[in-house]
């Protein structure tokens, strides 16, 4: 059983419109609560969040029947502020259940003994979907026009860039990703044994210490900075056999495994869930290091190249990239490109996780979606990434003012289009994109701890939202400290109708 907000209030419990925030406090919860309050004291915006929660949150799982679990709202707000504090599912767990203001957000009196278990704030936060967190962002963007007094009919111009979300890896190396695939081999065929009852792992813990012995005799052969020739080529020779004498412990490990594999097919151990989800995992391992093997032999020993085409830079979380774009002093990020578009507002309207796509690639892609939940977006300004000429072309079809500078040695057109009055105004402020992307990294996109594409698209989505509930609690915020100034001069300024002392 599963309800949106409970109707029926508890002693002690206080509405969530009426909650009181410190207006003194410079830190992130209070901003980011007025913001989750500000969208449950709109009778409409409520109204659409909380149908959009009901219907898409598990859908396929009858809400009436069962025991009561958390409120959707509550799921919402501990979603948010994981996301806005950039914080662990520890912190989260402390905060939900000894913040008051939290507790009170998530509709908690101050008599009511409920708390949350770490397990039920990751279960639940988890049920959220990259596409549900699409459709609330566009309902938290258009709360947020609402209270910035967005007039019918203004246009909105639009800042688009794309930046680098982290996954959480170690850098990677042939050698370092070949241990790790052919420990957790050696690990789930030891828990698969257990359960089938075979003793052949029973030193599985001196296993994958041997095998690491090996790793790193691999990587300190490896540093050598001799400078005589002879040298050089004793280490290189040492050097090659340390990798080979890795690698066949590393494939004895995996045949091992095969064997075990094989064995408890034999012995009837094969059928149930829980051995094909095991045996699907093993052998997903396996596949990783067979590659590593391989490329290692073909790295080291042969002297080949290995195309970056074939090279995978974590076993565990696979659609990690390797990118370089030019920064200074960060030669390399390991994650994925997140594409995103602002307004002059400071809502992000939209964002994109790239997977194996360069910006220019988005390009059109990103104003047709923005457009298809934004229709009024008119202008949208992009730095030299995302030109190409066929972008140039098609996004005339779009917007208004395309603001993409194009790349080499302009014509006498193009000079003419880039030196017009509104291009200039529209590059000047496309820097401001650059705020936006810090907000984000800060509060929470500067590294994805979910695991698999599909909790780092979830994550990523769930942080734009967090930063546009944010925003909003600034704008109250601002608002508020702008009439307690106008309050405090009006107090001390000097009137003829004050009494005499």
């Amino acid at each position: 059983m599963r309800v949106v907000q409970n109707t029926q209030m508890h002693i002690g419990e206080v509405d969530v419109s009426r909650i009181l925030l410190d207006p003194k406090s410079r830190d992130d919860i209070p901003q980011v609560l007025r913001g989750l309050q500000q969208l449950y004291k709109d009778p409409a915006t409520r109204a659409k969040l909380f149908q959009l929660l009901d219907s898409e949150i598990a859908p396929q799982i009858d809400k009436r029947t069962g025991r009561p679990g958390m409120t959707l709202w509550s799921i919402f707000v501990c979603g948010v502020i994981r996301l806005d504090l950039n914080i662990d599912y520890d912190r989260l767990h402390e905060l939900v259940n000894q913040h008051n203001s939290i507790r009170q957000m998530l509709g908690h009196g101050l008599f009511d003994p409920t708390s949350y278990h770490h397990q039920t704030l990751k279960d639940n936060v988890t049920l959220f979907t990259p596409e549900l967190l699409d459709k609330i962002n566009q309902i938290v963007v258009e709360a947020g026009h609402e209270l910035v007094k967005k007039k019918d009919g203004e246009v909105l111009r639009g800042r688009c860039d794309s930046f680098v979300v982290e996954t959480d890896v170690h850098y990677p190396t042939d050698i370092n990703l070949l241990f790790d695939a052919t420990r957790k081999v050696i690990e789930l065929t030891a828990r698969l044994g257990s359960d089938q009852g075979l003793p052949d792992w029973r030193q599985h813990a001196y296993n994958v210490r041997h095998l690491k012995r090996h790793l790193r005799a691999a990587q300190n052969a490896k540093h050598s900075k001799a400078r005589n020739e002879a040298q050089k080529a004793t280490n290189d020779t040492r050097m090659i056999e340390a990798h080979k004498t890795y690698l066949e412990v590393a494939q004895g490990y995996l045949d091992k495994a095969r064997e075990t594999l094989a064995k408890t097919e034999s012995y009837g151990g094969a059928g149930g869930v829980e051995y094909l989800v095991a045996k699907i995992q093993i052998e997903t391992f396996m596949k990783h290091a067979d590659r590593q093997i391989d490329q290692t032999r073909r790295r080291v020993i042969l002297g080949e190249t290995i195309p970056h085409a074939e090279k995978v830079f974590s076993v565990f979380e696979t659609h990690t990239e390797w990118i370089s774009k030019g920064k200074a002093g960060v030669p390399v990020e390991l994650g994925l490109r997140v594409c995103i578009l602002e307004d002059q507002h400071r809502f992000v309207l939209h964002h994109r996780v790239m997977e194996k796509q360069t910006d220019d690639q988005v390009t059109v892609a990103m104003v047709k979606e923005t457009k298809e939940r934004f229709a009024d977006l008119e202008a949208c300004s992009f730095d030299k990434g995302f030109h190409s000429p066929t972008n140039q072309q098609e996004l005339q079809a779009h917007l208004k003012l395309v603001a993409l500078p194009r790349k080499g040695k302009l014509s006498q057109q193009a000079q003419a289009v880039e030196s017009s009055e509104h291009f200039v105004k529209a590059r000047r402020r496309h820097s401001a994109v650059e705020s936006a992307i810090n907000a984000l990294e800060v509060h929470g996109l500067d590294r994805c701890p979910d695991q698999g594409i599909r909790g780092f698209k979830r994550y990523v989505a769930l942080a734009v939202v967090a930063r546009n509930v944010h925003r909003i609690g600034a704008i109250l915020k601002e608002r508020e400290n702008r009439r307690a100034k106008r309050a405090t001069r009006y107090a001390q300024r000097d009137s003829p109708h004050k009494l005499a002392a």
